[in-house]
């Protein structure tokens, strides 16, 4: 027998032994778990104690997220989206029956105890080890916060959420301390706040807020006594007390709720009885988040509005950073979204392309000198019901931005080269022979010092779409007419890298991301581009030479708690890209397009503007760019899958025995932008006079064909395409730096071109 220590003390041995048992008592009484007696004492009382006292001071309280709200440049909404569907208000805006409720069937003592209720802990602990299961809990109304402070902490990560509700000993005991804390710092009525704030709801609902306009459409403080009992309830198990998919249940939860409210005095028992025989009443508002929300067809823009956020580093130095404050929400977007544009964007497309065609449609406005995006839509609905023909893939941008690997301009890139070539020193009216058809001119400078050449044993060639397209041309009516052999005589007479450099102070990239290749098919337009690159590109023309990087974002403001703050947003960068002589030239001869050339039926009556039609071989794409002085848009038509050819096809209800530029896309954007522009100011170009290079009366032909040849098969393979290559040369179609193998293979069809990192025949114009 152990000997007792001197004054009838345990001795030393005793001593221990009681000291686990009751450290182990203590630890599982005071952390609240009410444990059932089965395997209590198995726990490890030092650890525990350790535990509580290497656990931080004061407990971090990140900002609870909220729904973020996307709004227009004028202020309207567009759409809201969140991880968590939340609207914090403060406790003054919270029904005192809500208030009531939640603290009668949560915590009745709420007011009476501490951080921990020991007489409520005792009674769990007692019932729990009788039944010999955790049939009852003991977590108070601040120890509850505390847990789903902890939730809100682990954010959508499924094992952190898992780590912070775990049934352990270490969380419990983590829960005591940060509720002690709690406790002292906040106070009751703010703990009580917080907790009708963060706490989940059913039905994508967290908080008070968002619950009562969830299941009622209407307001937290607006909420009645029986309204307020359903809410309380739910709390405890929100699917199981879900009153949207199961009434019954949720009707005696509430009632349980109503019948506690009077126990504890907070309501008359006649009350009580009066709010149980009411209805639940509900008035639900079915969830909305995300862009599938967004009103006016904005849905693709909303959804480039979050890749905006996710990508910049002005939101954050990290992608985790970036989505964590996205995620974390709160936001008020205000964009660059025009409502009057974007209306008007969206009716011309659902006039002249259904959601049902085998082929589709995407339109993005730019404001020139700005960069602001005023309008982006297209044909294909987002969402992703694919049997209604949704989508989620944005056709206006660049892959990297939710988009595809985008599509062959074809002829629209010919100004870029015009440019080029005037900023080279090129008179704006130059001839050049222009035959129906040619070989490549060969030799052809490139960059860094090197050479395209033609194969001379088996030459690629070029020709235009008419066969009565035969020059000589100047630059006025090879541009109106589209002329190909014109534009490929240009290009191998200034060289490739002009070009190119022309392309990247306009923004001009493709849309994968890739280098374009140094090859003179770049003249036609073969290289893939997207709606939003192209319209943006024009936009340096109407703003003579000054090219701006798009925005989609005015401002952002993000409310924390009771506090609001302003967050930087990226602002466009404009630097000049050619002289205001050089895209007043440009003007001037796009001009011509629209008046008497392949892009007549876009034109705007009395309202000057400019633009170009384009129009891809084997017419996997039609495209129309165009501007005036204070708007620029593109319009691009085809099969996103790059199947469909449109030839013999329906188009919004319409037969076409072979799609144009000038014709599908033209009047799409001839009526959005009439819509956009209606009511505002009409301004005038700064032309020049280009006086005639040539001078012939014989018909050339009626210049609605849409001329030009298309680069034939579209692929995504950069590795030559092109009969011949350049010097030094080696596989791959990538930029300054590397340059088609020469190879060639006649496919069917010769004249339809080659890969796009070859020199095929180009696009029509």
């Amino acid at each position: 027998m152990p000997k007792k220590r001197s004054g009838g003390g345990l001795s030393p041995t005793q001593q221990a032994a009681k000291f686990l048992g009751v450290s182990v008592l203590a630890g599982a009484v005071l952390a609240g778990i009410a444990l059932p007696a089965v395997g209590a004492l198995g726990l490890a009382a030092k650890g525990s104690v350790e535990s509580f006292d290497e656990l931080p001071a004061t407990m971090k309280t990140p900002p609870l997220s909220q729904r973020t709200t996307i709004l227009d440049a004028d202020g309207g909404q567009i759409a809201t989206v969140y991880s968590r569907d939340r609207t914090v208000v403060p406790l003054k805006n919270i029904s005192p029956y809500m208030q009531k409720a939640i603290v009668a069937i949560e915590d009745s003592r709420f007011y009476q105890h501490g951080a921990v209720d020991l007489k409520g802990v005792l009674r769990a602990l007692n019932k729990n080890a009788r039944s010999g299961e955790v049939a009852q809990g003991a977590s108070t109304l601040t120890q509850q916060y505390v847990k789903n402070v902890f939730v809100e902490e682990a954010g959508d990560d499924p094992t952190k959420v898992a780590q912070a509700t775990q049934q352990t000993i270490g969380r419990k005991i983590r829960e005591l301390k940060y509720a002690i804390q709690v406790e002292e710092e906040l106070g009751k009525k703010k703990i009580l706040e917080n907790y009708l704030n963060i706490t989940f709801f059913g039905q994508q609902a967290y908080g008070v807020e968002a619950a009562a306009r969830r299941y009622f459409s209407k307001s937290a403080k607006d909420l009645n006594v029986q309204e307020a009992a359903l809410l309380a309830g739910i709390v405890q198990s929100p699917s199981r007390y879900d009153p949207v998919n199961d009434e019954a249940e949720a009707t005696k939860r509430r009632n349980t709720v109503l019948r506690r409210m009077a126990d504890v005095g907070d309501i008359s028992r006649a009350q009580a009885a009066e709010a149980m025989k009411a209805p639940l009443g509900l008035k639900v508002s079915k969830p909305k988040n995300g862009c599938i929300t967004a009103v006016k067809g904005a849905g693709f823009f909303c959804d480039y509005v979050r890749e905006v956020f996710l990508n910049d580093p002005v939101f954050g130095k990290t992608q985790e950073a970036r989505a964590k404050v996205w995620n974390q929400g709160g936001l008020t977007i205000r964009t660059t979204l025009d409502p009057q544009a974007q209306e008007s964007a969206q009716r011309s497309i659902k006039e002249h392309v259904y959601t049902s065609d085998d082929v589709a449609t995407a339109a993005t406005l730019v404001e020139p000198g700005t960069g602001k995006i005023v309008a982006m839509g297209q044909s294909r609905p987002y969402g992703v019901d694919i049997k209604k023909g949704q989508t989620t893939l944005n056709l206006s941008v660049n892959g990297d931005m939710g988009g595809g690997v985008g599509y062959q301009p074809g002829s629209t890139f010919k100004p870029i080269v015009a440019a080029a070539a005037l900023e080279d020193g090129m008179p704006a009216n130059k001839v050049y022979r222009s035959p129906y058809e040619m070989p490549y001119p060969s030799p052809v400078s490139a960059c860094n010092g090197r050479t395209w050449k033609n194969d001379p044993t088996n030459p690629a060639e070029v020709a235009n779409e008419n066969r009565s397209e035969v020059g000589p041309y100047d630059m006025r009516e090879a541009t109106a007419k589209s002329v190909n052999t014109y534009y490929v005589e240009m290009i191998s007479d200034i060289g490739i890298c002009p070009v190119t450099k022309m392309a990247k102070k306009m923004g001009v990239e493709r849309a994968d991301g890739k280098k374009m290749p140094q090859v003179p098919s770049l003249a036609l337009g073969t290289q893939e581009m997207s709606p939003l690159t192209m319209a943006n590109a024009y936009a340096t023309f109407a703003s003579r030479g000054m090219y701006c990087t798009p925005v989609a974002i005015e401002s952002i403001s993000q409310r924390v708690g009771d506090s609001k703050k302003s967050l930087p947003v990226p602002k466009s960068t404009c630097s000049r890209a050619m002289s205001e002589k050089t895209a007043d030239t440009i003007n001037t001869l796009l001009q011509g397009v629209v008046e008497d050339g392949t892009g007549k039926k876009a034109g705007l009556g009395s309202r000057p503007s400019a633009g170009k039609t384009g129009t891809t071989d084997e017419r996997y794409a039609a495209w129309f760019v165009g501007y005036t002085p204070n708007l620029a848009g593109a319009v691009w038509v085809g099969d996103p899958a790059h199947k469909r050819k449109m030839v013999n096809i329906t188009i919004g209800g319409v037969p076409h025995d072979k799609v144009f530029g000038g014709e599908v896309p033209g009047p799409i954007w001839g009526d959005m932008m009439t819509g956009a522009l209606e009511g505002k100011p009409v301004e005038n170009f700064n032309t020049v006079h280009i006086p005639p290079g040539v001078d012939r009366d014989r018909d050339r032909g009626d210049g609605d064909g849409d001329e030009g040849r298309g680069d034939g098969d579209n692929g995504d393979n950069d590795n030559g395409g092109f009969i011949g290559g350049l010097v030094g040369g080696n596989n791959g179609g990538g930029g300054d730096e590397t340059f088609p193998t020469p190879s060639f293979s006649i496919p069917e069809g010769f004249f339809r071109g080659q890969g796009n990192g070859g020199n095929g025949n180009g696009g029509r114009g």
